[in-house]
């Protein structure tokens, strides 16, 4: 609740009128004590707590810097994108809000429901196409009359920018954004109902020298799945499950049952091509292996001991003679 600050002057003459007996204080408290109605539209039904409001725009901070990272590298100009307001109002205000003649980009997220609109304006989107056909960014409006081959750059580099939601949204959902509609007039597009309730994340946007508004709409059917994974409580839960002793017993008594490959190297040696094809029984192969020195013993490929070779009870063995260090040792 916002309060009213009162300047000195009106401080005086409100005590002094309570003093002389102009205001009685004990009819102020009555007047505050009764509940004030508060008028409530429900056709502006809001869903969703400020809270999640708050968790949709983090998300969607991180999605616009990694569309800033992403445009500054296909356009190889300035881009800067941050996000400028978060609101949830009902479909058919949004569909008002964006101009009549814009880019309209519709995108299913499965395994959610329902689908996510990329509204982009104009000038942005003709600055970006002008700097990926090899010019300075010049923004012309004419897209009103946009060309197949204009339509397909255009789609192409928004279905490919979009995949960046994936990587935001990684927090509190695993989807898969998929181009399903590419369309520029918003009379003809209808996802939803026009009263369902939408939240609509705006994102300033620069490309070089010129600016507008990438707007995202994602109705309610979409979040429905996932809007206890946008509380406060979720995102600021930092308590970690400790593992019961048995089941760390249990890890234990598996890794120890593990099969691994143990070889010993008796050498290695350098042949030509033609040597090796010519190789036949009883012939022998030089290797650089003294015999002096310990055999090395690898664990799954890893180099792990040192070892010299013999025989128990006429079978051939290894004997483990010393530990190889080297590396990260947690690896043993």
């Amino acid at each position: 609740m916002s309060a009213e600050v009162l300047s000195q002057s009106e401080i005086d003459a409100l005590l002094s009128a309570i003093s002389t007996g102009e205001m009685n204080a004990d009819e102020l408290k009555k007047e505050e004590a009764v509940k004030k109605v508060k008028v409530y539209d429900f056709k502006r039904a809001l869903r969703f707590s400020k809270d999640q409001v708050r968790s949709l725009t983090r998300i969607h901070e991180n999605f616009a810097r990694l569309l800033t990272t992403y445009f500054s590298a296909q356009l190889r100009t300035y881009v800067q994108i941050t996000v400028g307001s978060a609101d949830q109002i009902p479909y058919e205000e949004f569909i008002r809000s964006i101009p009549k003649v814009t880019i309209l980009n519709v995108f299913e997220v499965p395994p959610l429901d329902g689908r996510i609109l990329l509204e982009v304006n104009p000038n942005i989107a003709y600055a970006m196409m002008d700097r990926m056909l090899g010019g300075r960014g010049v923004s012309v409006n004419k897209v009103e009359n946009l060309t197949e081959i204009e339509t397909k750059i255009m789609s192409n580099m928004f279905e490919k920018a979009f995949e960046n939601l994936r990587e935001a949204w990684d927090s509190v959902a695993e989807i898969d954004p998929m181009l399903a509609e590419f369309e520029v007039n918003p009379q003809f597009l209808q996802m939803v109902s026009p009263n369902e309730t939408v939240v609509v994340i705006s994102l300033n946007t620069q490309i070089g020298e010129t600016s507008g508004m990438i707007t995202i709409c994602i109705p309610h059917v979409v979040l429905e799945p996932i809007i206890p994974k946008l509380s406060a409580h979720y995102w600021m839960q930092n308590i970690k499950k400790e593992s019961a002793p048995h089941d760390i017993e249990a890890i234990k008594k598996q890794i120890k049952n593990a099969d691994l490959p143990v070889i010993a190297q008796l050498g290695t040696s350098d042949i030509a091509i033609q040597e090796f094809l010519m190789l036949d029984i009883g012939d022998v192969i030089q290797l650089d292996q003294v015999i002096g020195k310990p055999l090395t013993i690898s664990v799954a490929d890893s180099p792990k001991f040192l070892g010299q070779a013999g025989k128990v009870n006429k079978k051939l063995a290894i004997q483990i003679i010393n530990e190889i260090k080297g590396g990260n040792d947690d690896d043993e």
